[in-house]
């Protein structure tokens, strides 16, 4: 996993390790991250099914609670194909300038 911090972000990212390997690490790890948002790059792995991304769900479903964004950035499977509650986007750049409109949001209190 490499971990890349820029300001109140925090983007992992993901080159060979499984999905359930890489989520297991990031619940190692999400101590040290739980006050920023998170960004999952999961852009270089190939094989990605929709049933993967579920793994992503709990802690997901935990950092959104605490008013942080959870995004996760794949182009293999479509927002169609995902649980409701998880945020999923092909770019990464799409997924700070999701990060930048909920921080808008919260400090709007909406």
């Amino acid at each position: 996993m490499i971990f890349n911090k820029e300001g109140s972000t925090t983007i992992i990212t993901q080159e060979k390790a499984t999905i359930i390997e890489f989520v297991k690490g990031l619940e190692n790890k999400y101590e040290s991250m739980k006050n920023d948002n998170i960004v999952v790059n999961l852009f270089s792995l190939k094989d990605i099914k929709p049933q993967d991304i579920n793994e992503f769900l709990r802690i997901s479903n935990i950092h959104k609670a605490a008013k942080r964004s959870f995004v996760i950035v794949t182009d293999r499977i479509s927002f169609d194909e995902s649980p409701a509650e998880m945020t999923i986007v092909p770019t990464l750049i799409e997924a700070l300038d999701l990060v930048e409109m909920e921080e808008i949001e919260r400090d709007l209190e909406f």
